[in-house]
């Protein structure tokens, strides 16, 4: 690995450091740490060795890329990526300290500071870690009923008693969650009234919707793609055309955590960025890329099962096969892993929209204090990663309803379909 030229120094935990104020010191201590990046004494990671969990998807790439392409090292840390069962491990295991980070589901961190779906504790997004890449797929059984899209599921569960179809997710406030109702919502199906919903790790979806445990789920890759080649189901609609350039999975860690550790944070965060970037780089590196996280360690299946939409080469195994522009993002020059505040907005309205927190909360205050972009910035310009204009950001989603983060109360309680 070329050894990187630092352009700025390195930053204290007061924040930014103005160009040049500490150079001489920056290029006198470079040498203390692999790539020179930290400083030594106060600027050095508090701890060495972090633990990060995650789920075998393929969103977890930029964890494991990250250690295994020894990014972590150029930052003076060892990062070991822990196998986690279910999001409520790694969700449990956030909140005991057992792990120090996690690549875990956005939604899951902000429930988790508001207290729902688990204990309430304070917690933090230090950068996102991928945009797009997941899926919702029903079972042959549906299709062989008629329903192969939004509309003509909604045909088919309106001419059944209501709770006669059952969708699974991976967590009650996560993004799968969110993507699902959401869908179904804008295909005018009640998401709590017209069908069931259940919770199921990523890995067992297949065997579940296998057995008939459920007609359809949201998930993460490779499981979408797993079901197609198992001849289990198909893919009704990819959440990039749900919301393209969505918000998915994070890198989250606790409130104390971070405060605790705060140079650790921004080294971890300056390293995942680096292989986030790597990852995007070229095709090459995606390649190498889903030949190591399909190992037994991590996601633990076929590689090419992975690498196909892992390059934006979709089948929907209904016969159609299409060149995804939207395909899962890294980095998309730094445009991807930037913590959005809206981002992060987003999914407390939609918390709201369906009865998970009983009142608005304050939207912008608890982004603020949940997505340390102070971190996130430091980490960046040690990483040398552009940062966006704005901490907000627009987008406009399926059913046409645009959100940009400006009235949260407002959005959550516009949609027709709510709880």
């Amino acid at each position: 690995m070329t050894k990187q030229t630092i352009k700025t120094p390195e930053l204290s935990r007061r924040g930014f450091l103005k160009a040049g104020a500490a150079a001489g010191t920056a290029t006198l201590l470079s040498g203390l740490f692999p790539g020179g990046v930290w400083a030594a004494g106060s600027d050095a990671p508090e701890k060495k060795e972090i633990k990060v969990g995650f789920i075998p998807l393929t969103d977890c790439s930029s964890v494991v890329m990250a250690a295994t392409q020894k990014f972590d090292e150029k930052y003076g840390i060892k990062i070991i990526p822990s196998k986690e069962a279910s999001w409520a491990a790694v969700r449990d295991k956030l909140v005991s300290g057992e792990l120090d980070a996690a690549h875990v589901l956005y939604g899951l961190v902000y429930g988790v500071h508001l207290g729902i779906g688990g204990p309430k504790k304070d917690m933090a997004v230090l950068m996102t870690l991928n945009n797009n890449g997941q899926a919702i797929t029903l079972s042959n059984q549906m299709k062989e009923k008629g329903a192969t899209d939004g509309a003509s599921l909604k045909k088919v569960v309106a001419a059944s008693a209501p709770g006669t179809y059952t969708f699974a997710q991976t967590f009650p406030t996560g993004t799968h969650a969110m993507w699902l109702y959401y869908w179904l919502a804008a295909n005018g199906i009640h998401p709590f009234q017209d069908v069931k919903s259940i919770v199921v790790p990523p890995p067992q979806m297949v065997a579940n919707a296998r057995v008939g445990n459920m007609h359809g789920y949201c998930v993460g890759e490779p499981w979408n793609q797993r079901a197609i080649v198992d001849n289990v189901g198909f893919t009704a609609v990819t959440t990039q055309d749900i919301w393209t350039d969505h918000p998915e999975k994070v890198l989250g860690t606790t409130g104390d955590w971070v405060a605790k550790n705060p140079n650790s944070a921004r080294a971890l965060t300056a390293a995942v960025l680096e292989a986030s970037r790597w990852i995007d780089a070229s095709i090459a590196n995606r390649r190498t890329t889903a030949e190591t996280v399909a190992a037994r360690s991590y996601v633990n299946t076929d590689m090419d099962v992975i690498l196909g939409r892992m390059l934006g080469r979709y089948e929907n195994g209904l016969g159609k096969t299409w060149d995804d522009p939207n395909f899962m993002k890294f980095f998309n020059d730094g445009a991807v892993t930037f913590p959005y505040l809206s981002d992060g907005m987003w999914f407390l309205t939609q918390h709201r929209r369906w009865g998970l927190i009983d009142k608005d909360p304050d939207y912008l205050g608890v982004a603020k204090a949940v997505n340390r972009i102070d971190i996130y910035k430091q980490a960046a310009t040690a990483a040398g990663v552009s940062l966006p204009k704005s901490e907000m950001r627009s987008s406009k989603l399926i059913d046409g309803v645009v959100w940009d983060g400006k009235d949260p109360a407002k959005y959550a309680g516009s949609f027709k379909v709510k709880v």
